[in-house]
C-alpha cells in the first residue's frame, strides 16, 4: 500500500490510500466526536447533529445535497456512534472535487433550519422507538448502560425521547462548534486519486475551519452490572459480558483471536456447542468492542424462555473452559479467519478509507499492513489463555430482554463464573 498522510496548518489531518486497478474513490470526513461528548442534558446532539448536517447549508438545500451526488451516480451517508462522527461518499474518481464540496459544505455551512429541525426530531424519535422494538439491538444498549452507570460510554447514541423533543438549536450549534474543529477531523480516501490531489482539495475547502483545544472527555469506568426487563417476546435476548481491552491494549490482537475462536464463526465453540450440540438456540456470537481507552467482550444469544434455564449455566461453562483449555489448532484456525478478515476487506475502497481515519484517530498514524498480520501471527496459545483468565475476571455484566422468568439471579450467574478458577 503506498499510503500517504499530511496536516493542513490549522492541523485537520489529510489521508490517502491509492487503488490504481479502480475507478472510483471513496472519501470521507471522520470526526473525533460522538456520544462520549455529551452530556445527561444533550444526550443524542451528536446524532441529531449528523443528521441535520444534511437538511440544508448556505449554498444547498437538503434536496441539492441529494440530487447533486445522486446526478454522477454517487452517494452519500453519515453514521454516528460512541466516539466519531462520520460523513463519507463514494463517487467516479472524476467527481472527486464535487464530494470533498459537498461533505466541506455540511460540516461548515449547514443552516439548522428551525422547521427542518423539528421534521428531523419526529424522523429521530420514530428511529429511536424503532430501537425500542429490535430487541436484540436494544438489549446491547442495556448491557453497555449496566457496564458504564452514570458515564456517556453508558448512555444511548441515538439519545433519549425526552432529550431529543426538547434539546434546544443552540445546543447543536455549540456542539459543534466545540466538537467540529480542525484537529479533531480526518479527511481519508481510498480509491483512484493521488495524495496531491486530496491534499490540495483539502486545503481550498478545509483550509477555514478553526483549530482548537479538544474538550476533555470521561474515561470510561468498567463498572459491570445486571439489567433485566421481562416483555412479551417470542425470544429472550441475553448477553453476558466482561471489561475488554482497547484498542492500543498490547492484547488487544490476543484478544481478537480469542474472540474469533470462542465464538466468532460456525467452527467456533459457542455455535458447535451450544447451536449444534445442544440445539438451544439459533443465534449466538462472542464480541469484542474495543475503544480508545477502553472496551467490552461479551457473548450474546437468542433463545426460547424455558430455554434459558440450561443456556446460561452452559454459557458459563464454556466461559470457563475456555480460560484453560484453547488449543494450538483453534488458534491455527482463529489466526486465519482473523487474517483472511482484514486482508478481504483491503477489495473495499470504504473500508480502506474508514480503517485509515481510525488508525490515524486511534494511533496517530497509519499501522502497515504487514505490521498488522505479524501483529496477528505472533499470537501463541498461551497468549490466548492468558487473556481469556483476564477478561473473564473481571466483574460481569448481564443484561436480558424478553420472557426472562426462567434465568437465574445475577449472583448466581456470578457465582458459576468463578467456580473452579
Amino acid at each position: 500500500m503506498n499510503v500517504q498522510t499530511s496536516t493542513l496548518a490549522n492541523g485537520l489531518r489529510v489521508a490517502s490510500d491509492p487503488m490504481d486497478a479502480v475507478e472510483t474513490v471513496s472519501l470521507g470526513v471522520w470526526v473525533e466526536g460522538g456520544a462520549r461528548q455529551e452530556t445527561p442534558e444533550n444526550n443524542g446532539v451528536s446524532h441529531l447533529l449528523e443528521h441535520m448536517a444534511f437538511k440544508g447549508t448556505k449554498r444547498r438545500s437538503a434536496r441539492d445535497i441529494a440530487e447533486e451526488i445522486e446526478n454522477v451516480g454517487g452517494h452519500i451517508n453519515a453514521y454516528t456512534s460512541r466516539e466519531t462522527t462520520a460523513y463519507f461518499a463514494k463517487v467516479l474518481k472524476e467527481d472527486l472535487e464535487l464530494a470533498v464540496d459537498i461533505i466541506a459544505d455540511i460540516l461548515q455551512n449547514p443552516v439548522m433550519d428551525s422547521d427542518e429541525l423539528a421534521n428531523e426530531r419526529s424522523v429521530i424519535i420514530q428511529e429511536i422507538n424503532q430501537a425500542n422494538d429490535t430487541p436484540d439491538d436494544l438489549v446491547f444498549e442495556h448491557f453497555q448502560k449496566a457496564a458504564f452507570p452514570g458515564q456517556p460510554m453508558g448512555r444511548p447514541v441515538l439519545g433519549t425521547l425526552e432529550v431529543v423533543r426538547d434539546l434546544p438549536r443552540q445546543d447543536i450549534i455549540d456542539f459543534m462548534s466545540a466538537n467540529y474543529t480542525a484537529p479533531r477531523m480526518v479527511l481519508a480516501a481510498s480509491g483512484r486519486i493521488t495524495h496531491e490531489r486530496l491534499a490540495d482539495l483539502a486545503q481550498s475547502y478545509f483550509g477555514g475551519i478553526p483549530g482548537g483545544e479538544a474538550p476533555a472527555h470521561e474515561k470510561p469506568r468498567y463498572a459491570g452490572g445486571d439489567f433485566r426487563e421481562g416483555r412479551d417476546l417470542e425470544q429472550a435476548h441475553v448477553v453476558l459480558g466482561f471489561e475488554g481491552v482497547s484498542f492500543e491494549d498490547p492484547d488487544f490482537y490476543a484478544a481478537s483471536i480469542l474472540s474469533t475462536l470462542f465464538g466468532g464463526g460456525m467452527s467456533s465453540r459457542l455455535f458447535q456447542e451450544i447451536r449444534e450440540k445442544h440445539g438451544l438456540v439459533y443465534s449466538i456470537y462472542s464480541f469484542l468492542s474495543c475503544y480508545k481507552d477502553g472496551g467490552v467482550f461479551g457473548v450474546y444469544a437468542g433463545t426460547g424462555e424455558r430455554e434459558t434455564s440450561r443456556l446460561i449455566p452452559l454459557i458459563c461453562e464454556e466461559t470457563l473452559k475456555v480460560c484453560g483449555d484453547v488449543t494450538e489448532q483453534e488458534v491455527t484456525r482463529a489466526r486465519a479467519q482473523l487474517k483472511a478478515s482484514i486482508l478481504m476487506s483491503l477489495e473495499s475502497t470504504s473500508s480502506r478509507a474508514e480503517q485509515l481515519a481510525r488508525q490515524l484517530m486511534v494511533f496517530g498514524r497509519p499501522l502497515p499492513m504487514e505490521e498488522i498480520i505479524r501483529r496477528v501471527e505472533e499470537v501463541e496459545v498461551s497468549d490466548v489463555r492468558r487473556v481469556a483468565k483476564r477478561l473473564t475476571s473481571t466483574t460481569p455484566t448481564f443484561a436480558a430482554l424478553g420472557p426472562i422468568s426462567h434465568i437465574e439471579s445475577f449472583e448466581k450467574v456470578a457465582e458459576r463464573l468463578i467456580a473452579d478458577s
